[in-house]
């Protein structure tokens, strides 16, 4: 494996396409006070981003340059990392923040899902105390802790190396992954109450583990098949027709997904700088250099 020529792209500072609609679609605070500080190119804030729409919880985005950390960000995340929510109570104007994708996640659902009479749509099975989904909401988890400490790091891994052999070494990790991830899939499909579906666990909807991991799941079919030649749909990995290829396309056709994704080639040129490991192009990056976890 090789990486192409050198680029002199740079990251993207707006998004593109569907992605770009929707931003416009909301840029007005709505009367819950939730504003999404995002960046275009970031599978963090896609991650938060497809909660809210497929939640359909009302929420204002608004665009940040990460690398210059504007002071609007800085208000309600010191570390000026995105996602990170603004959460204003519209009556008394108190303004609180909140940080990192997963726990955003679990704030959303926790405040949109949990606490509603009656929610039309769940990223997790219901909290009615029985065993079968107390048991279900664990397993979700397991397996995106997994995602987050194992899958994820070996993306960057892949997408940084630059001589040959770690560029093998490190795509053999990184597929590894994904047949973890696709063991897991067809084992949930056997699980109590699995309806068939093409999402984990059989769901016919998005569900948390679908939604942890859907944006570097994405960016493998375009960043890493543009900068490192991979193919998942090869006959050797997950040609058409098989439990990964079946999933991964669902989460790409949802429109939920589709609503919060930009076109292609904002990806590659924002992802350039990785593929060329170029110093300081993210504390993500900087971690996987250093071999530490991600930030």
């Amino acid at each position: 494996m090789s990486a192409p020529a050198k680029s002199s792209a740079g990251y993207h500072r707006a998004c593109t396409g569907q992605a770009l609609s929707t931003v416009e679609s909301h840029s007005t605070l709505p009367s819950n006070g939730l504003t999404i500080f995002g960046a275009a190119f970031c599978p963090f804030v896609h991650r938060a981003w497809i909660t809210l729409e497929y939640l359909g919880i009302p929420y204002r985005y608004v665009e940040v340059d990460p690398y210059e950390k504007p002071q609007i960000l800085l208000e309600v995340n010191a570390k000026g990392l995105v996602p990170s929510l603004r959460l204003e109570d519209q009556k008394s104007g108190k303004v609180q923040g909140l940080g990192e994708s997963t726990v955003i996640m679990e704030y959303l659902h926790e405040r949109y899902v949990e606490d509603a009479k009656s929610p039309s749509k769940r990223l997790l099975p219901p909290m009615d105390g029985s065993e079968a989904n107390v048991y279900a909401r664990a397993q979700a988890r397991l397996v995106s802790h997994h995602l987050n400490g194992k899958l994820i790091p070996s993306f960057y891994r892949f997408l940084q190396a630059q001589e040959a052999d770690k560029q093998v070494e490190y795509g053999k990790e990184f597929t590894d992954e994904l047949r973890w991830l696709q063991d897991r899939l067809e084992e949930a499909d056997r699980s109590e109450g699995a309806a068939g579906g093409p999402f984990y666990a059989g769901r016919k909807e998005l569900g948390w583990v679908d939604v942890m991991v859907a944006p570097w799941v994405f960016r493998a079919t375009n960043v890493l098949q543009h900068y490192r030649s991979l193919d998942l749909q090869s006959s050797e990995l997950f040609p058409p027709g098989s439990r990964y290829d079946k999933w991964a396309q669902a989460i790409f056709a949802h429109p939920a997904f589709k609503a919060t994704t930009s076109t292609e080639d904002l990806y590659l040129d924002s992802y350039a700088r990785y593929a060329e490991n170029r110093p300081n192009t993210s504390q993500v990056a900087n971690a996987i250099n250093s071999g530490r976890g991600l930030p």
